[in-house]
This record gives C-alpha cells, structure tokens and sequence, in this order.
C-alpha cells in the first residue's frame, strides 16, 4: 500500500499570486525550458498515457485516485491545452475515474479496493483542485467517451472532498491527519498531503474554513525541530528530508513565511541541498525529491536552480527506454511504474512554472 511504503521508506498546486515573496532573483515565467528536460518529460507522459487503463485510471501495483491524481497533475504540468491538445482524452478519463471512485455521502476518494486512506484523498484533492476551472467539464459526462457514465461536475467533486477534509481535521486532536479519516493521530507526511489539497482548493476559489488551516499550520510548527528538521509523527524534529521538504512547502503556500519556525526549516533544507545537490535522498527518494524541488523553489530560487541542475543530469540516468522511472525501486525504494514516474515527472515540472503550484 502507498501509504506503508511511505512510512516504511521514510519511517504534492495552486494559485499563489498574492504569495510573500521570498529574496532571490527574479523568477521569469516563460523562460524556455531545457532540452533535455523537455525529453525526459515527453518520454515520461507517454508511458503514462500507455499504462492508463480502460476506466481512466493508473493499477500497476498501487491504485486509487491519487495515484490516478499524481499522473493527471504530471499531464496538467506539461503546458499543454488540457482540453484541446494531445492530453485531452487522458486527462478526462482520468478524471472521470476519480469522481467516480468518490463516496457521495462523505465526499471520500477512495478505490475501494483495499488502497483507501487519506493519502489517496489528499493526492486525488490536489489534483481536482489543479483541473477546476482548468479542464472545461461542460461535457465531462455526455461525450460519447463517458460510455453512459454519469458524474458530478469538478467543483462539486472537489467541495465534497474538502468537506471530508475537514471534517477529519476538526475530529482529530492535532487539527491533522492520519491514514484513515477518522484517525485520531497525525503525521506530518499524510497531512502534507491533504493539507496541499485543501491550500489548493482554496486558491482555486472553494471555501476552506481558516480554522482549518491555521489548525494545521499550528501542527507543523510543533513538529519543527529547534535546527529546523521535522519530525514525523509524536513529536517536533529527527525526521527524513521529505517531511522537512513538506513542512518548509505547506507553511510557504499557507503565506506563513514569517513563522520562526518556516525560517530555520527552510534554512536548514536549503543547507542539506547544497554543495550534494541530492543529498538527503533516502528511501523512496522520488517522493522526497517530489516535495524537495516544491519546496527549496519557494524558499530560495537560486538554491533550487543549484540544486535542480543536478536533478536533471540524475533523472536522465535513471529514466528507462520506455520513459518510467521505476528504475528507483532498486535505488533506496520505490513504489512501481505510475507513482515514482508521476513523482520524478512532477519534481522536474518546477522547471515548466505552468501549474499554479509553482508560482511563487
């Protein structure tokens, strides 16, 4: 299950235009992207759209709408016209197989097919809130590739999903989350999660209760170490630099960057990521590096240049013939061929700035 390997490896969009600016130079959005990374993304989007099953979704191994999420966010990322260009068709089957898998009742994205937890949630939440009012759903479910299928628009989708969010949070101590909704205790890598969805549904125009989010600032911040590390679950720092990389992004696109402790996280991420612009990456090192290239953006742009520059050059090591990374699950850990292709196509997708997620 994705959220074990996650716990056993280490024991992701939105509108940000109001965003503090952190010191650093000028981002130029437009900017051509390199080459070699274009490749790298155009070969990984392509085993993607070969792997998508009929339903819309993505079952190599792991499944659920997250995982179908991460590949929707990786296509949305490319910069291509989401309802006219060469991702049309993917996009919204995949969709499609998202709000299909929802609990209409609870507003629960979940596969039923024993991967539910809140990671899936969370994943699948972000990616909605990525689609809205991006993918034109006005004939979601009556062209003729629906095949009869009937579903809620995206904006109901991703409300019922954000109700369910909260819902958990206000039922759990921390004002966080854990794997199962009703969860009673948290850690920092599956609220990371589902807190991004819910950052990312509210920049896309849906009600969030500020409650809600200042809960679970208040969370992260009573888990950041006196040097800035993270901890996972129980209490503040001796965490992996994935969850560091998650406290140092929630706290920067929640507009916390004055809190203390965004100040040393941030400092302390940008000091493991220079001079071994990989350093740090432990188990399941696409998903660390997902979050790392998200986060060290938002804090200092010319450490992420630094640090992505080497990025680059590992990623065209690892990428196989076929486009997939999942080459790293003989590297320190991986999940299979979707997940680690998402997360390594995502972590490169900073170098785009077309998702909202990687405004600053």
């Amino acid at each position: 299950m994705l959220e074990r390997l996650i716990l056993s490896g280490m024991s992701l969009l939105f509108l940000a235009t109001t965003a503090v600016q952190a010191q650093g130079p000028v981002v130029r959005y437009g900017d051509p992207v390199p080459r070699d990374v274009r490749e790298m993304y155009d070969a990984g989007l392509r085993y993607l759209i070969k792997t998508q099953d009929d339903s819309g979704a993505w079952k190599d191994g792991q499944a659920g709408p997250g995982v179908t999420g991460m590949a929707v966010m990786a296509l949305l990322a490319s910069g291509e016209d989401p309802n006219h260009g060469p991702y049309r068709v993917p996009i919204r089957k995949a969709l499609r197989s998202m709000i299909l898998s929802q609990n209409a009742d609870t507003g629960f994205l979940g596969s039923g097919q024993g991967h539910d937890s809140m990671y899936q949630h969370g994943l699948g939440m972000l990616a909605l809130s990525e689609a809205y009012g991006t993918v034109d759903d006005r004939t979601l479910w009556t062209e003729a590739a629906a095949g009869g299928q009937k579903g809620r628009p995206i904006g109901q989708a991703l409300e019922l999903a954000v109700r369910c969010a909260v819902t958990s949070a206000k039922n759990n101590p921390h004002g966080a989350w854990r794997y199962s909704p009703d969860a009673k205790d948290a850690d920092t890598s599956v609220s990371g999660a589902v807190l991004m969805g819910l950052l990312g549904a509210r920049n896309a125009g849906i009600e969030v209760p500020d409650e809600t989010i200042d809960k679970a600032v208040k969370y992260y911040a009573s888990m950041t170490g006196p040097n800035g590390q993270l901890g996972y679950s129980g209490g503040p720092g001796g965490g992996s630099d994935a969850v560091t990389s998650i406290g140092v992004l929630v706290l920067a696109i929640a507009r916390q960057k004055a809190l203390p402790q965004y100040v040393k996280a941030s400092s302390y991420l940008k000091g493991r990521s220079l001079g071994n612009e990989q350093a740090g990456a432990e188990g399941y090192p696409t998903y660390t590096r997902y979050y790392r290239a998200q986060a060290l953006f938002q804090a200092d742009v010319a450490v992420w240049e630094k640090w992505n520059a080497g990025l680059v050059k590992e990623m065209k090591a690892m990428q196989a013939k076929d486009g997939s990374f999942a080459g790293f699950a003989g590297r320190g850990g991986g999940f299979g061929g979707t997940v680690d292709t998402s997360l390594a196509l995502l972590s490169l997708a900073v170098n785009y700035k077309f998702l909202p997620v990687y405004e600053r």
